[in-house]
């Protein structure tokens, strides 16, 4: 069995996205960990050493992608994958601009933005490698059966209704107690099922 065209662009471009997952892995495992530990951003000059590569690794993935064209159907998650790693880019830049004027007081505020653009980059990641189920076939649900219980409830209530009523008429409660009984055994003869 030959692969077809679809096929075979699905595999370049997973395998395109492989090569920038990487690339990309250690650089976002250490802003990770410089977002995690707020003591760290303390350490203004280690941090704003580390930072120039780490945000230039996200800048390269960031153009990466938006060079790769995704197959058919992976648009919207391809497009989630380059916002995610734009905005993380970005929000680096910033952590690193407000380091270097602010220090670490100033940047602390900015760190829940920070975490969470990292946060959407593995989400986004996780999007594009979790491919799309195949539609199902519709299942066509079985007619239902007929059922007689109605049908039995409709006949008994209707037949307890007039006996009830012909026994208050006339004053007989043996009468109108059968009624009573017919009605409620066509209420509990049905019950409705899906």
């Amino acid at each position: 069995m030959r692969p077809g065209v679809a096929s075979g662009q699905r595999e370049g471009y997973a395998a395109a996205l492989t090569g920038l997952w990487k690339r990309l892995s250690w650089a976002l495992t250490e802003l990770e960990s410089i977002a995690g530990d707020p003591a760290e951003l303390f350490d203004e000059d280690s941090v704003l050493d580390r930072l120039p590569s780490l945000q230039y690794a996200l800048h390269a993935a960031s153009e990466l992608a938006l060079g790769l064209r995704p197959p058919a159907g992976a648009e919207i998650a391809h497009a989630e994958l380059a916002a995610a790693l734009a905005g993380a880019r970005d929000a680096t830049a910033e952590i690193a601009e407000v380091l270097e004027h602010g220090g670490g007081i100033a940047a602390e505020p900015l760190l829940p933005e920070w975490r969470g653009a990292l946060f959407r980059v593995r989400l986004a990641r996780l999007r594009v490698a979790t491919p799309k189920p195949l539609p199902a076939e519709l299942e066509t649900e079985p007619e239902p059966t007929a059922r007689g219980d109605a049908l039995a409830s409709t006949i008994l209530a209707l037949t307890g209704a007039t006996v009830f009523a012909t026994g208050a008429t006339l004053q007989l409660w043996p009468v109108w107690a059968l009624g009573l009984a017919l009605f409620a055994s066509g209420v509990l003869v049905y019950s409705a099922r899906p």
